[in-house]
């Protein structure tokens, strides 16, 4: 399914508002309708398909949770984003415990919310292939983005089948770029849970004080700026699953608080007393080698343990030179829809050299690659030549 056939519904009260959103939506190649109120987008949603919903949560008639419900309804394939004020977190929660793919507080920034419904979009593709997989019984379930035929990575899509739809907390280790989150999405997917919200955090981008509100939230006036009551992502994730990428980078301190929450499934928000009980499966995912960090005394050996009770190791696409052209011809597709090109292949020397470069930033470099070169070709070429690459790929 390219990006022309990805129809997506904006829901907001707000004029300029549905103005910039469908603007941006249609320059990255979607097709867009908008609606006024949740009247208006049930009727929509009725007589027309609708695979991502951007939706208010405060709406004239009725509130974005009921649009979301309703949408779910007429179409269950549809992934939601709920854009929220910043005072209606409470609301925010409600929505991804009914269905939500995620949520974004006013006032928002373009380029995030862009990046979330790419995002969100990958999640629809990824749930529509593993739902086909699941009903057939051992089909395959990898994502639009992630077609391999490498044995090494049919390994790892026999190891997710076989435990996705268990409670087992799983550690995907492998370098940077390899799709250690595209494993982890199949993961939910495929599991008991996948109606229920998948909620993801990069524990590397964030300090220890932010990280540790931002994992298990922090009541208001718990600190300086705390203005309003912020829930944290163990509570988005009830009932579902909460992915960890790079847990080999939080601070020793941390460990001993997420240990403790992964025993009891209990915390507190940040200058709160009132325990709280969840119930999340837990995948995490690094792309350090953490029995060395563990004789360097950086982490903990009883933290490691109680994640790696299923270890799927993602291999390098060095490693996997079969899933290379495969790959490469998936991107190629997605990104001459999304940029109105007649691109369809690659030439001889192009493959030739695609196969030879080491690729040390794994399928993300080969993603950024091939769209550099769809981007940077005629308006009128069929294929892509070899002096649309960077030198990086053209030296010898």
């Amino acid at each position: 399914m390219s990006a022309a056939d990805i129809k997506i519904l904006v829901v907001d009260d707000e004029p300029n508002i549905r103005r910039v959103l469908e603007a941006a939506f249609v320059r990255d190649g979607y097709s867009v309708a908008t609606a006024d109120c949740g009247r208006k987008a049930v009727e929509y949603a009725n007589s027309n398909p609708v695979n991502i919903l951007v939706t208010d949560l405060i709406l004239p008639d009725f509130s974005g949770v009921d649009v979301l419900k309703q949408l779910k309804q007429i179409h269950p394939e549809c992934t939601a984003i709920v854009v929220t004020a910043y005072g209606t977190i409470r609301s925010a929660v409600e929505a991804t415990q009914s269905g939500a793919f995620d949520y974004i507080q006013k006032p928002f920034d373009l380029d995030e919310v862009r990046q979330l419904v790419k995002k969100a979009v990958d999640f629809g593709r990824s749930t529509s292939t593993a739902s086909k997989s699941k009903r057939a019984r051992g089909g395959n379930p990898q994502t639009g983005a992630m077609k391999c035929s490498s044995p090494a990575m049919k390994e790892v899509y026999d190891i997710v089948e076989r435990v996705a739809d268990t409670g087992a907390t799983v550690l995907i280790q492998g370098e940077s770029g390899t799709g250690k989150e595209l494993v982890a999405r199949s993961l939910h997917s495929l599991s008991r849970r996948s109606d229920k919200p998948f909620v993801p955090i990069s524990c590397a981008a964030l300090s220890e004080t932010l990280l540790e509100s931002e994992l298990f939230g922090h009541e208001k006036n718990a600190f300086t700026g705390a203005v309003n009551t912020r829930v944290g992502r163990f509570e988005l994730a009830n009932s579902g699953t909460l992915f960890l990428d790079e847990i080999g980078d939080i601070t020793l301190h941390m460990q001993v608080k997420l240990l403790r929450v992964i025993q009891e499934m209990e915390f507190e928000r940040v200058g709160g007393n009132r325990p709280i009980k969840v119930d999340v499966r837990l995948v995490a995912a690094t792309n350090q080698h953490l029995g060395k960090a563990i004789e360097e005394g950086k982490f903990r050996s009883d933290l490691y343990y109680r994640l790696n009770i299923v270890e799927i190791v993602v291999p390098p696409l060095r490693q996997r030179k079969e899933d290379i052209l495969p790959l490469a011809e998936g991107f190629l597709q997605r990104f001459a829809a999304r940029n109105n090109r007649h691109i369809t292949a690659f030439a001889t020397d192009v493959q030739e050299t695609f196969l030879r470069y080491s690729w040390p930033g794994n399928v993300r470099e080969l993603e950024n690659i091939v769209e550099r070169t769809v981007v940077l070709a005629d308006a009128d070429a069929v294929q892509v030549t070899a002096n649309l690459l960077p030198n990086s790929l053209r030296l010898p």
